[in-house]
């Protein structure tokens, strides 16, 4: 049915001070935005994400995050640094992305767009295929001049060369070019450079150093809302919340070597009692 206001046409006319003219009708706005949200690939999982939907609990540093949330929409487009979403999985940081994302799209008409960085990379792999009739630059385009673009799951890819020449390439890019970017990640900020499951390590030193230079980090933990029980609300997540706190207070895994006791019980009597299996650790293969 076509609009009461501008007869589907998308222009209303005006008239101010006896001066006849047209302007774009809110009809068409809505329906430009709703368009843009469309092509923003947001998975149908997260289509309806928003801060108000976002269960808060008495949880001081995810309350923070969210409330950064708040303020870097209200600042767009004028806003210096993106977000860097950091905690374990299931916390909400998707959640939290996305409702940025939509809100842009909706409230300021901006160009935005989701990827999940693995299904972006494979998408990359995938112009190098003749028989894809894809170029590399039709995907990245996009990519690096949305105005605004979330990166969720950064650092979950394989670390390769290639992998961090072409992040780096979409990072800096954006970053030259003054476009924000919310990640989203489950690896922690560790100074230490030894841990292989630090942030750092997975994503290579320069872009690292890139990241802390355009983005804010919120580093939170809370209750895993993949856990929640149906029907269940603030109190659920501050209760599974506090348990895996209590959980994690368990003793570090070794970095060293690991040890074992060889040989029957009156050999290790004569016998130095360890001996240093050469295995850092990991899943075992066969013939070791």
């Amino acid at each position: 049915m076509a609009c009461a206001r501008c007869e589907g046409t998308g222009w209303r006319p005006v008239e101010q001070d006896g001066i006849r003219r047209v302007e774009r009708c809110s009809c068409w706005q809505q329906t430009a935005a709703t368009r843009a949200l469309e092509a923003a690939r947001v998975p149908p999982r997260y289509a309806r994400c928003d801060l108000d939907s976002f269960i808060l609990y008495p949880n001081e540093r995810l309350q923070a995050a969210v409330a950064r949330a708040r303020r870097f929409i209200e600042a767009f487009p004028a806003v210096t640094k993106g977000l860097c979403l950091i905690g374990p999985p299931g916390i909400g940081k998707t959640h939290i992305a996305v409702s940025v994302l939509r809100a842009v799209i909706l409230e300021k008409g901006a160009r935005g767009l989701f990827y999940d960085v693995r299904d972006l990379l494979r998408i990359i792999r995938s112009t190098y295929n003749p028989v894809v009739r894809t170029a590399e630059m039709d995907v990245l385009r996009p990519v690096m001049e949305a105005d605004l673009l979330v990166l969720d799951d950064l650092g979950a890819e394989k670390p390769s060369e290639w992998v961090e020449e072409t992040m780096n390439l979409i990072v800096n890019t954006r970053y030259n070019e003054r476009r924000p970017t919310i990640f989203t990640t489950n690896y922690e900020d560790s100074p230490d450079e030894t841990r292989l499951d630090s942030l750092c390590v997975r994503v290579g030193f320069r872009m690292h150093s890139r990241l802390h230079e355009m983005c804010e980090f919120l580093e939170y933990d809370g209750g895993d809302f993949r856990m929640l029980p149906a029907n269940g609300g603030a109190d659920d997540l501050e209760m599974l919340w506090k348990r895996g706190r209590a959980r994690r207070g368990l003793p570090p895994r070794t970095h060293g070597p690991a040890k074992a006791e060889l040989g029957p019980q009156h050999v290790r009597a004569q016998a130095p009692p360890l001996r240093e299996l050469r295995w850092p650790g990991g899943k075992a293969g066969r013939g070791v």
